[in-house]
This record gives structure tokens, sequence and C-alpha cells, in this order.
């Protein structure tokens, strides 16, 4: 087997071999052979390159976004604190005629929904609204329990009176 002549190193004149021909000036030109004839006025077509990606259109109105599309909100923040604190503040707010049961609720509703509240303020969680609700309603069932004690207390110590002359 042969192999045609090596362009000259000397940068002048001389080839560079492609035995498929597919890259322009691979084989050697003669002179007056253009490949393509020109006609005047007319211009080689262009590929288009290749762009941006295309921009997927807005989503409608009361409908999820599509495949693909980033979420209007970001990730989920894990609220399970802020759930139970407004769960057993609700709970505690329920049982107000049962002794003891809610105030142990309402304590417990106050403590997660403070710990929930130092999470939520430092981006570890979320849930506000849940945590505050909590909150809330533990602190006004905490109330309602030492108020509902204080009246037991003075009515036990009233009763307590009335039967003992001085």
């Amino acid at each position: 087997m042969t192999y045609p002549p090596t362009p000259d190193q000397s940068g002048q004149g001389g080839f560079q071999y492609d035995p498929y021909g597919s890259q322009p000036g691979s084989q050697p030109q003669q002179p007056g052979y253009s490949p393509q004839p020109q006609q005047p006025g007319y211009s080689q077509p262009q590929q288009p390159g290749y762009g941006a990606a295309p921009q997927l259109p807005p989503a409608a109105p009361g409908y999820p976004p599509q495949y693909g599309a980033p979420g209007p909100y970001g990730p989920q923040l894990p609220k399970g604190q802020a759930v139970a604190s407004m769960v057993l503040g609700i709970v505690a707010v329920a049982l107000f005629c049962v002794p003891f049961v809610n105030l142990i609720c309402g304590i417990i509703a106050v403590a997660m929904g403070a710990v929930a509240l130092k999470k939520i303020k430092l981006g570890q969680a979320g849930g506000k609204g849940m945590a505050m609700t909590g909150l809330i309603l533990g602190i006004i069932e905490c109330a309602w329990a030492a108020i509902a004690i204080i009246m037991y207390i003075s009515g036990v110590a009233s009763l307590g009176m009335v039967g003992t002359t001085v």
C-alpha cells in the first residue's frame, strides 16, 4: 500500500491528506477549479448556530408549573413542631372543662411554639403562622387555667371559712 506524499514542512505549498475528502483544503486544488460554482449576487447559505435554550412560557394562573420549570416557592422546610404546637393549643382550648389536661396541653403548646419560632427565625423550619397560633392558644389556655385554679382555691377557702365561727 502506498501513501500520498506528506506535506512539506516549510509551510509553502503542499496539502494535508484526507482519505475521505471531507475537509476543505485536504485535496490539492487544480487551478481554475471551484467545487461549487458561484453565481453572482448569491452567497452560500449559512447554517443557524445553536442559541440559548428556549424559555418555558409562564404557567396559567391556578395551574401547577410545567414539568422541568422551577417551583415558585423553593424547598419546603420542616414544620412538625409548628403543627404539633397548633394542634396542642387547639386541644387545650377544646378541653377547657377538663382540669389539668388543658393546662398540660397548654404548657406543651407554649413550649413547642416558642422552640418552633426560634427555629423559624434561624431559617431551619417553616410554619410561622401555625407556631404563632399554637403559642397564642397555649398562652390563653394557661391564663384561663391559672384563673380557674385561683377561683377554685378562693372558692374552697371561702367555703371553708363559712362553716367556722370566731
